[in-house]
Order: structure tokens, then sequence, then C-alpha cells
């Protein structure tokens, strides 16, 4: 027999070999460059459903005077609109950072295990700077 068909058969018993099964997501314990991956994903889909609501806020303001105010005093005076504001800026602000981390890592750098830990710890850094910023502007 072969030595290819030997490890091919090898590998189809691995494959096949009742090996336990983790489930329980809450065990998993995930390094941070796991979490900020899997956050900058979560406000790419955040950013995608909001831009309904901005693209919707956009044309009533372009569509008359009248719109444009109505638009102008929902935020301004509705709590829930900054809110929402503020969380689409918030989201904004860290997939633009963790991007420009993953653009980074594109050409070579912060690619080794303690550059991905760098990396992620200054993201959070600077999106939370940037989020508050983003809060004191719409508040």
């Amino acid at each position: 027999m072969s030595l290819w068909l030997k490890r091919q058969r090898e590998c189809v018993r691995a494959v096949n070999s009742k090996r336990p099964v983790n489930l329980d997501l809450t065990t998993i314990k995930l390094p941070l460059p796991a979490y900020t991956s899997i956050l900058h994903r979560i406000t790419g889909v955040i950013l995608f459903v909001g831009l309904a609501f901005l693209f919707w806020a956009f044309d009533s303001s372009l569509e008359s005077e009248a719109g444009f105010n109505a638009v102008k005093e929902t935020l301004q005076e509705s709590a829930f609109a900054k809110f929402v504001l503020w969380g689409l800026l918030s989201a904004l602000a860290y997939h633009v950072v963790a991007g420009v981390k993953h653009l980074l890592m594109d050409v070579g750098i912060g690619e080794t295990l303690e550059g991905g830990l760098k990396g992620a710890q200054l993201t959070l850094v600077v999106s939370v700077i940037l989020v508050v910023l983003a809060g004191v502007w719409v508040w």
C-alpha cells in the first residue's frame, strides 16, 4: 500500500472519529484580537442597516424646506434620534479604526501575536476616544 493511500485513510479516520464537540460558547476563551475582529463585522452590519435610516433622513431633508426643518428638529429635540445618531457614529468610528488596522496588517505591520494584541488594544483605545468625542458632539 502506498504512503499516500495510508495518509488518506488516516485522515478519513481522524475526521470520522468521535471527538468531543464544545457547543457552549460561554466556555470558549477567545483572544482580544478575535473579539475586535468580530466587533468589526458587527459594526459593519450596523452601518449597513443604519444607512437605510440615514438615506431616508437625507431624502426627507432634500425634499423640501419643511422636510429639512422636520429632520433638523427631530435631531435637535429627540433623545432617541440623538442616541441612534451617536450609535451610528460610534459604529462608524470603530469600523474605520479597525479597518485601518486590517489595512496595516495587509501590508505586514502587526502580523505577529504580540503585534496583533497591541493592534487590538490600540484599536479599542482609539475607538473609545472617538466614541466619547462623538457623544460630546451629538449631545
